[in-house]
């Protein structure tokens, strides 16, 4: 039954909540780990249904005791608030006894973002071949659009509107948004399209934008090593990550003039506070300059 509950509320979040297929794996992971811990320690079945603040509090000592991070242990504290939070709505349980778990202050992480001579640097590393153009034109539009790289491969052909230069992305939560790109990008992306994407493509009935060299949609991963490949070619950062992109994007444009809620737009963020974290990057940029530049010091 405690499996079934899981599989139930996984379901409620796939097709109900349109949660990311990330977020469902994660928390199934959580919830699954947490319902070996009651199996350990002889809760009787159904196990969610005997759950207290005391047993729940024994599970983060165990976390703890394993020494594992605060942003992995977060991360398991709201599994278990959503999913009892699910079981309260279903009338499986009375009360959530997870509401009680106090939340985890995790230290404030500045995200990686790349100065713009470092992105020019990155973006002339990809060599004038069919893989070299269709990588160009994709860190070309990751920065471009700021968009998500799970967003980037599920692009479809459909979305593309080439000559006005902008795209519909469907993001977290199957929320719509537009983005825009610029002249580089548009240049990066009609040579991909013509030059390159015809060579990759096998299958006509494909329209996903990017391919892989079998001619089917480019994965999350391929991406990932697409970056550190040319992460490497340019001497960059090795830590720089696909995600740095977006930051950049971000970064840029806070640091350019545009203002907060534009932003949040663009990145497609539900929430203005996630925004946010970008004013700390740019306040340390301008502290950067400051200390540098002025004379009197």
């Amino acid at each position: 039954m405690d499996e079934a509950l899981i599989d139930s509320f996984l379901s409620y979040l796939k097709g109900v909540k349109n949660e990311s297929a990330n977020t469902i794996k994660s928390y199934a992971e959580d919830l699954n780990q947490f319902l070996e811990y009651l199996k350990q320690n002889k809760i009787s079945e159904p196990a969610f249904k005997n759950v207290n603040y005391s047993i729940l509090r024994g599970f983060l000592t165990h976390l703890n005791e394993r020494q594992l991070s605060k942003r992995t242990i977060a991360r398991k504290v709201s599994a278990m608030r959503t999913f009892f939070k699910y079981l309260v709505m279903e009338g499986i349980i009375d009360e959530n006894a997870a509401l009680s778990l106090k939340g985890i202050k995790l230290p404030k992480k500045l995200p990686v973002f790349l100065y713009p001579a470092e992105i020019e640097t990155l973006l002339s590393a990809p060599a004038d071949d069919i893989l070299g153009i269709r990588d160009k034109a994709i860190m070309e539009l990751l920065y471009a659009t700021g968009m998500r790289v799970g967003e980037l491969v599920s692009l479809k052909l459909k979305d593309l509107n080439m000559g006005t230069n902008f795209i519909i992305v469907l993001g977290k939560g199957s929320r719509e948004r537009v983005v825009f790109f610029g002249t580089k990008a548009a240049r990066s992306m009609e040579e991909y399209l013509k030059k390159s994407r015809p060579f990759l493509v096998k299958d006509t009935a494909c329209d996903f934008v990017f391919l892989n060299k079998n001619g089917t949609g480019i994965t999350d991963r391929s991406i990932r090593r697409i970056i550190e490949k040319y992460v490497k070619i340019a001497s960059l950062n090795q830590k720089i990550s696909p995600h740095a992109l977006r930051h950049s994007f971000a970064t840029h444009m806070l640091n350019n003039g545009a203002d907060l809620k534009t932003v949040q737009e663009l990145l497609g963020h539900a929430s203005l506070s996630t925004t946010q974290i970008y004013t700390h990057v740019t306040k340390e940029r301008l502290k950067e300059v400051y200390t540098k530049a002025f004379p009197h010091k």
